[in-house]
This record gives structure tokens, C-alpha cells and sequence, in this order.
């Protein structure tokens, strides 16, 4: 999800690159070793309870990862309280994380809107001695325990590399997320270069949406006035982008089913019941599944391993996944997030396809 700083350029690569490092392993007690480093949670048991902050309740996604969020602390023997909803807004953000530290939270797992603003209250934490694990977006600078995550910069590859062997040549739309996030900027970056690379014939045209239904709505209508021959769109964010796409799309008569003349390629980010529900009846052809689920287990699994005072290193763990060290020197557990089409839609083991 969603500040302002630039990032390293080729951030995902390099740290996947580092991750790899031949003979690193994960120092966790359930992927093998364990490395204590003595520094339990603030009470100094490892236990207490744990505040976990969303960056909002509009979207289907976060709408399911908040409900994960009790079965996975109880299985994961976490005391969280009720979430907090930041509502879109990151100075909120900073003011929920105060607000859970004078609680006396002993761990926090926070899902940042802005990948720089969240340092303000990542280092309030830090001061408290509560350790933090962030979900779904990677701060630019401050002290996290770890970042659970899906490589975001495969999520635009895959995106164009779906529309590219899809789409011959013509114009192509990304609705990018916000600028302030890594994830925004990823997915941009990403899905840019590889169709400058790989499918030269192919136009991109961009609508910065911020993650925000009403705008993408708008200027998507603004968008297909001036070009209505729209060959493909790439929605960052399903859960925010899908519904309007599809209104938009429907008033002005686009929207065609696969298979038939005129049907646009579309592509999404999020893995929703109502992205899969899209993609069978033929109104959008793919997306790339995000694990709320799993999001909301390893950011409880890893907050309690840092209340006990684990801590860890670089490499492969037992859920296929690989941590890697970014080049800010936070660790990154990056999650799998597979591409779904027709194909492999009604996968029982997709999470999409346990919620109502």
C-alpha cells in the first residue's frame, strides 16, 4: 500500500540478490536454529499484549487480512488487541501507534501507509522498546523486527508480462497505487521497465490513483475519452480498483467478455473473491494473489519471535518463502503471491476462495 523519497533503484532485485547469498538460513525456531539475542519485548518475557494497526477498511483485502487477524494471533499464541483502522491516513497513523504504546502494548504489527512517514512512529516504538513487524509495505528507514511481504516489483513483472503475450501492440493503462508507498512504486517501476524491455509495441499510460476508488473511477473516464482503442489495464490494487474499473467500463460500453471483439485485458493485484468471481465470467482476465492470510500469520508469528527476543538472518524459510536483507538493512520475508488466470481460478488453496 501507500511519503515521498525516491527509492534505490532496482531495490527488489538487489535484495534478492542479497537473500541468496549461498549458505545463509533462517535463524528461527520453527525453520531450525535459533538465535537469541537476549532482547525480549519491553516487560522482558516476551509476552504481553500486541496492537496491530491497518491502513484501512475500504478495501475487500484489508477487509479480509483484518479478519485473519484473531484466528492467527490464537494460533499463534499472541494476545492482540481489536485492531486499529488508520483510515487512509498516515499522521493518523502515527497518532494510533502513540496511542497503542500508551496502552502498553509490548509488540506492534502496523501496516504502513507511507513508506516514510511511518519512521516517526516506528522510532517512538523503538524508544519504548517494543519491537515492531511491518505487513504489506517496507518502511524506508526505521526499526522493524521484519516486514512481511510479497515481492511487489513481481507483482508489475507479472502484470506485464501477462498483458504483453496477451496484447500485440496498442495502448496499455496502469492504475498505479500511491507514490508514497514501496508498493506503489514497485509495481510502477516494474511494470514500466519490463514493457519497455520486453513489449516495445506496446503504450503505457498511467493514472496515479493513490489507492483511491473515486479517483481511479474519474480519471479512467477522463482517460478512455481521449483513448478510447485502451488495449489493457493493469489495476495495482483490486480491491480498491476493481469495482470502478468495471462501472466505468460498463457505462461507457466497454466492457466485453474474454473472447469476444473489443474485450480489454485486464489485469489485477490482491487475489479477492471478487476478482476471482471477474475472471470467471470473462471480465477480467488475471490477478496476482496477495496473502492476506498469510500477511496476518507471520506478522504474528514474527512479533511474537521478537517479543521473545529472536531475532533474524537472511535465506530460506520452511514456508516457501526467502528473507532478504534490504538495502536499508531491514529484513524482508518475502511471501509467494502466485499468479491466478481461468486456469487455476478455483484452486481450493487460494485464500480468495476460503472467504465468503
Amino acid at each position: 500500500m501507500p511519503g515521498t523519497p525516491a527509492r534505490k533503484q532496482n531495490r527488489s532485485r538487489t535484495a534478492r540478490a542479497v537473500g541468496a547469498v549461498a549458505g545463509a538460513t533462517l535463524l528461527l525456531a520453527a525453520c531450525g536454529s535459533t538465535k537469541d539475542t537476549g532482547a525480549a519485548g519491553a516487560d522482558g518475557g516476551g509476552s504481553g499484549r500486541v496492537g496491530v494497526i491497518l491502513p484501512l477498511l475500504t478495501s475487500p483485502f484489508w477487509q479480509s487480512y483484518n479478519d485473519y487477524v484473531p484466528k492467527m494471533a490464537e494460533s499463534e499464541g499472541v494476545d492482540a488487541l481489536k485492531t486499529v483502522n488508520s483510515n487512509s491516513d498516515p499522521s493518523q497513523q502515527i497518532t494510533d501507534i502513540n496511542n497503542q504504546l500508551n496502552q502498553g502494548v509490548k509488540g506492534l504489527v502496523v501496516a504502513p501507509l507511507d513508506s516514510a512517514a511511518i519512521e516517526a512512529g516506528l522510532d517512538q516504538a523503538e524508544r519504548k522498546g517494543v519491537p515492531v513487524v511491518a505487513v504489506d509495505v517496507a518502511p524506508d528507514q526505521g526499526k522493524v523486527a521484519m516486514v512481511v511481504r510479497a515481492d511487489n516489483v513481481a507483482y508489475g513483472e507479472k502484470a506485464c508480462d501477462y498483458l504483453g503475450k496477451n496484447v500485440t501492440s496498442g495502448k496499455v493503462v496502469q492504475i498505479m497505487g500511491d507514490l508514497a508507498s514501496v508498493n506503489g512504486r514497485d509495481r510502477s517501476e516494474a511494470f514500466r521497465a519490463c514493457v519497455k524491455k520486453n513489449f516495445p509495441k506496446l503504450e503505457v499510460l498511467e493514472i496515479p490513483a493513490k489507492w483511491e476508488s473515486d479517483t481511479a473511477a474519474s480519471k479512467l473516464d477522463t482517460l478512455l475519452n481521449a483513448n478510447p482503442d485502451i488495449k489493457g489495464i493493469y489495476l495495482q490494487a483490486g480491491g480498491v480498483y476493481l469495482a470502478p474499473t468495471l462501472q466505468t467500463l460498463k457505462s461507457k460500453g466497454m466492457l466485453k467478455k474474454a473472447g469476444q471483439d473489443g474485450h480489454i485485458a485486464i489485469v489485477s493485484n490482491d487475489g479477492i473473491p471478487q476478482e476471482y468471481a471477474a475472471i470467471r465470467k470473462g471480465e477480467i482476465d488475471a490477478t496476482v494473489s496477495q496473502p492476506a492470510d498469510l500477511y496476518a500469520k507471520y506478522g504474528m508469528y514474527y512479533i511474537r519471535a521478537a517479543m521473545e527476543g529472536k531475532s533474524f538472518e537472511p535465506g530460506p524459510t520452511d514456508h516457501d518463502s526467502i528473507i532478504v536483507k534490504l538495502p536499508s538493512g531491514i529484513l524482508e520475508d518475502q511471501l509467494p503471491a502466485p499468479l491466478v488466470t481461468k486456469d487455476n481460478v478455483d484452486d481450493p488453496k487460494l485464500w480468495g476462495n476460503t472467504v465468503g
